[in-house]
């Protein structure tokens, strides 16, 4: 027993020793020289990679492992996946909205603005779509744009408990401002 623990730290070691993990964003990166891309993120995302080798991933798995590293708080990673699912399927808006959202909390708003507009073009304004945005622009600290954007999301759906903690959120943060 001991054996096969020494052996499987020792592996492990081994598949580390490749890769350095960012400590801000959590992504882990390796020298691999990057393939190239199909939009214009790529060059945001060079060479990122997640642990699991996401050249093989049929577009529904990228975004299926993307949202359990998002839910994981690996933003980093999620937002890997969810660039390798969009560049499998350039028409799926969810894949956009995630990257959106990875790239909010890993504060590359510029890069989120992007996914946002590609994303508004494939789902449109969605309740959803509209949340983000205002989480986004809370994020940011520009608290007006946030604000709007959760009234719109509230207009078309009154009744979701995401939307009305938002507005809650903000309310709050806009009475906690530091001055």
């Amino acid at each position: 027993m001991k054996q096969l623990i020494a052996a499987t730290a020792c592996l492990l070691i081994m598949v580390l020793t490749g890769c350095q993990t960012d400590p801000v964003d959590g992504v882990v990166r390796t020298n691999e020289p990057s393939k190239g891309d199909v939009t214009s993120f790529g060059d945001a995302f060079d060479g990122l990679k997640t642990v699991g080798n996401v050249e093989y991933y049929a577009s529904d798995q990228a975004v299926a492992e993307a949202k359990n590293q998002f839910r994981a708080e690996n933003y980093g990673n999620s937002g890997a996946l969810f660039f390798k699912a969009t560049q499998l399927a350039p028409n799926d808006g969810g894949a956009w909205m995630g990257l959106a959202a990875s790239c909010d909390r890993i504060h590359r708003f510029d890069l989120a603005d992007r996914a946002y507009a590609r994303a508004f073009k494939l789902v449109g304004a969605t309740p959803e779509y509209y949340n983000n945005v205002g989480y986004s622009y809370l994020l940011r600290g520009k608290l007006q744009d946030a604000r709007s954007n959760f009234l719109k999301a509230y207009e078309l759906a009154p009744n979701d408990p995401t939307i009305a903690n938002n507005l809650k959120l903000l309310a709050s943060s806009v009475q906690n401002i530091e001055r």
